[in-house]
């Protein structure tokens, strides 16, 4: 397998010394400032491991998805059960939730994209709708939560300044892939328009896995005098997608590609209309002075169809969250305060009734009866102090503190008037404080350490008892997060280096013991220790007024382990965290040339992961290689014109793209721990686009 990935480097290294003419580009990365944090920084002087991916690394994928693109950064680990079923995690925090990503945060220009119990979903946002990512690592970004995984923070594409411009994409690939996209954009001083719309199909590599997911975003800023912006977002997706589910062993290395029986005989899919909107202001009172605000509120109608049920639901949020930022010295000390609050009221109401697909084989899932409704109101707020002081030329200083509060109310309505139950509970005050120092070193090169608290609560369902009572002796997950790390830039610039030690020790873990095929019970079983290296290497290898070659290298090496983790009368204490790689790399080249020519290669390997907590059963270790080639020219000198092809999983790995942490085996059947990824696959596709 390595020979052969080692074969397809030298072929295109090779290819990338004829070809000719790229322009230079000397930004160091070490010099991108901040966007996320409400004080605005550069890399380089951030107390803490932040990585920053740009609207160039997202095109350098299939774009489709996300998960190429997050597993290339040291620390997240993303697994693809398919278009609609992801789990992200960031030091192994959320590696062993169920279904989903949890205990990580995400904002899309700064409004939340996680839901008031903590569930966060980026997989069904149009890719090409994004412009820049950045991702803090651990619990280090006291102004959005405390989030004990982290935060992912995405922004939103923007037209050029000063240009109008109109484009059409199709891109066309292996199980059926189909893509159309149109976008459009307007700007000049004052304004900034940007607008797409997007239709992704799919037949799915296995049975039951067609997707369908059409998607429109509305992006705008409008400065209001000298000193005022207003700022709008809109983002409207349809989606419908069949559920394979996940497989057991035999199946898994026999018939990868067929859906588990009973999704496939009931014919199980997901469906739901979803709107998201915001509407920001900013205002720049003096120098000293500046408020940023936004009013935020989603809206999703959905239905998914299970072989144990049906499942309807609604939700609605509305949501605010605002900073003032003071500039000044103090004791002739720079320094820049910020305080703020970020509050919202969720209403989800779920409507559960019976799957009748046994009764009429062959017709897919029918709706019976209904057996249960549930109202939850998920109320959380968060208030925050940051502040940070240049303590002298080379020495930064960041501190902050955040306190939450977050609050479940659950009312049973189907049952009668008189029997109807109402649960109220509220996990108290949770504080979370961190400090943090940076020291240049000179020549582009800092170090840094930070010590911060993180808390994750439970999800609604994670508090219920069996009897669908809230268990009110449930603690939050807590954390210390310790870290050192250097950045440097070297060669004038021409390579940029990453290293961080961390160590998060993690109290109350919360644990869903699995009772039935959509039931889990949460409880607070011990602790544990996610202890490890993170590594990034970015050299501009070869850069002349004729061609750019760009490697890069990112590493991360970890010795996750339940600390003290009792649950009933087993004791998995020292056993490896579940659901977490041991080791993942990820190895890269890109060449550019003038003459509107690319080429990305990129190989990654993933360690071995335990698949339940008794560290029984492992996943195999697994490398994937994915070539990407594009051709960029004009026709007519005014339409610009992009060709690209690409191969994911060239070496035609055969793996688990995701893990069902601790799968349980209900009756005689076996546990259905794995999800097949994609085997080798093929794309293409084209873009045209005028600018005027």
């Amino acid at each position: 397998m390595y020979k052969k990935a080692f074969s397809f480097f030298l072929i295109f290294f090779g290819i990338a010394l004829v070809s000719s003419q790229v322009k230079k580009d000397t930004l160091a990365l070490s010099e991108i400032v901040l966007q996320a944090s409400p004080i605005k920084k550069s890399l380089q002087n951030a107390a803490s491991s932040v990585s920053v991916i740009n609207s160039a690394d997202i095109q350098k994928t299939d774009g489709i998805i996300l998960t190429p693109v997050l597993n290339k950064i040291p620390g997240v680990f993303m697994q693809q059960a398919s278009l609609n079923t992801n789990r992200i995690s960031i030091r192994g925090i959320g590696a062993r939730a169920q279904y989903g990503t949890t205990r990580v945060k995400a904002y899309f220009n700064s409004i939340p994209l996680s839901s008031g119990e903590g569930e966060t979903v980026i997989e069904d946002i149009d890719v090409a709708a994004i412009e820049k990512i950045e991702i803090t690592k651990g619990p280090n970004s006291t102004s959005f939560g405390s989030g004990l995984g982290g935060a992912i923070h995405l922004f939103a594409k923007k037209t050029s300044l000063l240009e109008s411009f109109g484009k059409a994409a199709s891109a066309f690939g292996s199980f059926g892939l189909l893509q159309q996209r149109l976008s459009g954009g307007y700007s000049d001083l004052n304004s900034n328009v940007f607008s797409s719309y997007a239709d992704l199909q799919s037949d799915g590599y296995r049975a039951n896995s067609a997707y369908n997911r059409k998607s429109f975003n509305l992006f705008g800023n409008q400065k209001i005098g000298n000193k005022g912006n207003l700022s709008l977002l809109g983002i409207f997706t349809r989606l419908k997608a069949y559920i394979p589910s996940s497989l057991n062993e035999n199946d898994f290395k026999n018939n990868p590609e067929k859906a588990a029986t009973t999704w496939a005989a009931s014919q199980g899919f997901e469906s739901y209309d979803k709107l998201m909107i915001g509407l920001g202001y900013d205002h720049q009172f003096s120098k000293k002075w500046n408020l940023k605000s936004s009013l935020f509120s989603n809206f999703k109608d959905g239905y998914e169809a299970r072989p144990f049920d049906i499942l309807e639901d609604k939700t609605n949020s509305l949501g605010l969250r605002l900073h003032f930022n003071y500039r000044d010295r103090l004791l002739s000390l720079p320094f820049e305060l910020s305080v703020g609050t970020e509050l919202a009221i969720e209403n989800y109401q779920y409507s559960l009734f019976k799957n009748l697909y046994l009764s009429q084989p062959g017709q897919g899932s029918i709706q019976g009866d209904e057996f249960s409704t549930i109202n939850q109101k998920r109320n959380y707020s968060n208030y925050f102090l940051q502040m940070e002081v240049w303590l002298s030329k080379n020495l930064h200083l960041e501190t902050g503190i955040a306190l939450n509060s977050t609050n479940y109310s659950l009312e049973d309505v189907f049952q009668t008037k008189s029997d109807s139950q109402n649960n109220d509970y509220t996990f108290g005050a949770v504080w979370s404080p961190r400090i943090g120092f940076s020291y240049t070193l000179g020549n582009g090169k800092n170090i840094y350490s930070s010590i911060s608290k993180g808390f994750s609560v439970p999800s609604v369902a994670e508090t219920l008892t069996p009897e669908g009572k809230i268990n009110t002796n449930l603690k939050p997950e807590t954390g210390w997060n310790y870290e050192i790390g250097f950045k440097g830039n070297w060669f004038e610039n021409k390579l940029y280096t990453e290293l961080a030690f961390f160590s998060t020790q993690i109290e109350n873990l919360l644990v869903a013991r699995r009772t039935a095929n959509d039931q889990y019970v949460g409880i607070n079983a011990g602790s544990s220790s996610h202890p490890g290296i993170e590594f990034l290497v970015n050299y501009k290898l070869l850069e002349t007024s004729a061609f750019q070659i760009t490697p890069y290298f990112s590493a991360t090496i970890n010795n996750f382990k339940f600390k003290d983790f009792v649950d009933r009368e087993a004791d998995y204490s020292g056993n490896e965290l579940t659901g977490v790689p041991d080791k993942q790399w990820s190895l890269g080249l890109d060449v550019n040339t003038k003459k509107g020519f690319g080429v990305t290669i990129s190989y990654l390997t993933v360690g071995k992961i335990p698949m339940n907590d008794a560290n029984t059963k492992y996943s195999d270790t697994y490398s994937l290689l994915d070539i990407k080639t594009t051709y960029s020219f004009t026709i007519l000198k005014v339409l610009k014109t992009t060709l690209n092809a690409g191969i994911n999983n060239a070496l035609k790995e055969k793996y688990a793209a995701s893990i069902l942490p601790n799968a349980v085996g209900f009756g005689q059947a076996q546990p259905r721990y794995y999800y097949p990824g994609n085997p080798i696959n093929y794309y293409g596709g084209f873009s045209v686009s005028y600018v005027f």
